[in-house]
């Protein structure tokens, strides 16, 4: 069994979203998604959709496993319980996978990180766009 573990805020789901955890889970048996808690989304906009909420509606996509929310101290303590064989890194996510495979050694976890190239190139395939278009229509 090949476990794979994805990550992300998926404040507004949207088809980049399914896109990216297809993506995901086709690379492994088992899909793994940590849904960042709010305390730790700190590299853009505090997230719209309350964390349990994000949870829950990751939690019932088809193509998941088993969903969790991450830990909010330290990134690495959910890894140790899932133990991905790889993690999927989404195209426009901001690790950079030699340094994260570095980390991960260094906490002993030896997944393969994968960078999924695949997007969408919807006009709405992002949740910063969907905001902008319901305050231009408001």
């Amino acid at each position: 069994m090949v476990r794979v573990l994805a990550t992300g805020t998926f404040d507004i789901l949207h088809p980049g979203h399914l896109l990216y955890l297809r993506e995901a889970a086709a690379l492994g048996d088992e899909l793994y998604v940590i849904v960042a808690r709010e305390s730790m989304v700190k590299h853009k906009p505090m997230p719209v959709i309350p964390e349990e909420q994000r949870l829950a509606m990751v939690g019932a996509l088809s193509m998941v496993t088993k969903a969790m929310l991450g830990d909010e101290r330290d990134m690495f303590l959910p890894l140790h319980q899932i133990k991905p064989d790889i993690i999927a890194l989404g195209h426009d996510q901001f690790f950079n996978e030699n340094e994260l495979e570095r980390q991960l050694r260094e906490h002993g976890i030896h997944a393969k990180v994968f960078r999924v190239k695949a997007q969408d190139t919807c006009g709405l395939c992002s949740s910063a766009a969907i905001i902008k278009r319901i305050k231009e229509r408001r």
